[in-house]
């Protein structure tokens, strides 16, 4: 089969001239790429009424599903999730970590660790597992080359949003998290009082989804550049 045809992802053509197990290759692969998510994730910008910032961690995970495929780049988000699980602080910085600090830009290094279900942004982290392993399937099949790549990144995108919205709404709606967030602060007795809406669905939606529409078209934008882009560098190569 040709390293360039469909069922080979990018990565598989950037490693293969690599003399070492395939083990090894996609050992290498799922560590790097779990690495450059913690990296994007603490691209931050905390908003003043909700608790869920606007990271770079769709921007990363969107890349590393079209790069890797979907074993690995499902992989690589589940490597994401028990490195935090056992201490090393790779997520998103929180707002009490960073103070007054609108926007966190990767250093000093200020990332979170702890399982996702104690984050009000649990349900997003659960997702990049489901996006990497769907734009994976779809990269696999070719869709990481041409206009069907913004179509993969899209559905991606709206992946991660599905069990994002659906925790955030919950934790809203039942106040799981009040007390390790700080609540009750000021006028605001708990996560429900501090979003604004007029009810748990619609302040899921304004501290969930609203804000991040338009910076994740911009990262959607540029990972359907990225991909399509390294794979005409890769075809340029070979022809030399």
């Amino acid at each position: 089969m040709r390293l360039t045809a469909k069922g080979a992802t990018l990565a598989d053509v950037l490693v293969a001239p690599l003399s070492m197990p395939w083990v090894l290759r996609d050992a290498v692969l799922v560590v790097g790429f779990t690495f450059f998510t913690a990296v994007f994730a603490q691209i931050a910008v905390n908003l003043p009424f909700t608790t869920v910032p606007i990271t770079g961690q769709t921007f990363a995970v969107l890349l590393t599903g079209g790069a890797l495929g979907s074993r690995r780049g499902a992989a690589s988000m589940v490597l994401y999730i028990l490195w935090a699980l056992i201490g090393i602080p790779v997520f998103a910085p929180l707002p009490s970590t960073i103070g007054d600090v609108t926007v966190h830009f990767i250093l000093p290094w200020k990332g979170t660790a702890g399982p996702i279900w104690n984050l009000t942004s649990g349900g997003y982290i659960l997702g990049f597992i489901l996006a990497t392993y769907v734009i994976g399937r779809l990269a696999e099949r070719g869709w990481d080359r041409g206009w069907r790549v913004n179509l993969a990144m899209l559905l991606g995108n709206l992946v991660i949003y599905l069990p994002g919205l659906a925790w955030l709404g919950y934790v809203i709606a039942s106040h799981r998290l009040d007390a390790q967030l700080g609540f009750p602060v000021g006028n605001y007795q708990g996560l429900y009082d501090f979003i604004p809406g007029r009810h748990a669905v619609d302040k899921a939606l304004v501290g969930g989804l609203y804000p991040y529409l338009m910076g994740d078209m911009i990262k959607l934008y540029l990972a359907s550049l990225t991909l399509p882009g390294a794979w005409a560098l890769v075809q340029r190569w070979r022809r030399k």
